[in-house]
């Protein structure tokens, strides 16, 4: 347990190495945010003014109309490719990094930008699989949210590497989503310790944040200053964003480096090779 989470810290430790030397790659996981907010507001706001959301919360979804469900999947459509599409600059941009160059903001949109009709693809293989499973877990009861859960789990790992692929090759998303299985089938261990280990130690940080600044903000509401408990709220807020940004910053550089270990492409700046080895351990036959 001990020796696993070491090896988490080691990785996390090398990306934020990277990371430290290209801090603007936080820009892209806040734009990723920003954009993905305005999308929300221009989906949802129209909806529930025009009273189409009003099936979901008195009918769990039942006898909705045609139309709500092509703008269920349209806006999962529009979510993913932003996300997708920002992923993909951080991941193009980190892959600069790790080659030994110097990149830019604008190298990582220019990069993301290029792949714009393939990360469509992908955005729209996602948004099918997304609505598929919350039929699944919708229609089925506990048993349907569980399958789901299993299902979702599956999706996550088989699509791990997919934007690293998209972003180094000229190819489609759904030989992206093959090539992605594939090389994490060559390179399976019992524990995905990059992925997880990522969501371990910041989940851990997460915690600790949270639990300072609930303190803090109890804390000021006993002095009674509406300042000081409203600069504390805003303290507390940009911390946990700061954290969200840097997570998501980190798990990009690390699945730029896993592609270029498990694609055989060679040495990666920053990274020592043991470590990925350990991460991803090749599977037993």
């Amino acid at each position: 347990m001990f020796e696993r989470f070491s090896r988490s810290w080691s990785l996390i430790k090398a990306s934020a190495g990277v990371l430290a030397k290209d801090k603007e790659l936080l820009l892209f996981p806040l734009l990723s945010s920003i954009c993905t907010l305005i999308v929300a507001a221009a989906f949802v706001l129209p909806m529930f003014g025009l009273g189409a959301l009003d099936g979901l919360r008195e009918g769990g979804g039942q006898g909705l109309s045609l139309a709500v469900y092509v703008v269920a999947f349209l806006f999962y459509l529009v979510q993913y490719f932003v996300i997708f599409f920002f992923n993909s600059a951080l991941v193009g941009a980190a892959m600069i990094r790790l080659d030994g160059g110097d990149p830019t903001v604008r190298d990582g949109l220019r990069i993301a930008a290029s792949k714009a009709l393939p990360i469509l693809g992908y955005a729209a293989i996602a948004a099918t699989v997304g609505m598929i499973l919350r039929a699944v877990q919708e229609r089925a009861g506990w048993i349907g949210r569980i399958v789901a859960g299993l299902l979702g789990v599956a999706w996550t790992v088989a699509s791990f590497l997919v934007v690293p692929v998209l972003v180094s090759r000229d190819i489609g998303p759904i030989e992206a989503v093959k090539e992605s299985a594939l090389l994490l089938k060559k390179t399976w261990g019992e524990n995905l310790i990059g992925q997880g280990g990522v969501g371990l130690v910041f989940g851990l940080i997460l915690f600790a944040v949270v639990l300072v600044g609930t303190a803090a903000i109890v804390g000021a509401a006993m002095t009674g200053s509406g300042v000081l408990i409203g600069l504390v709220v805003a303290v507390f807020v940009i911390a946990l964003l700061v954290v969200g940004l840097v997570q998501a910053a980190l798990s990009g550089i690390y699945s730029a480096a896993l592609y270029r270990y498990a694609s055989g492409e060679g040495a990666t700046e920053g990274f020592d090779a043991r470590l990925l080895e350990h991460a991803f351990a090749v599977k037993a036959k």
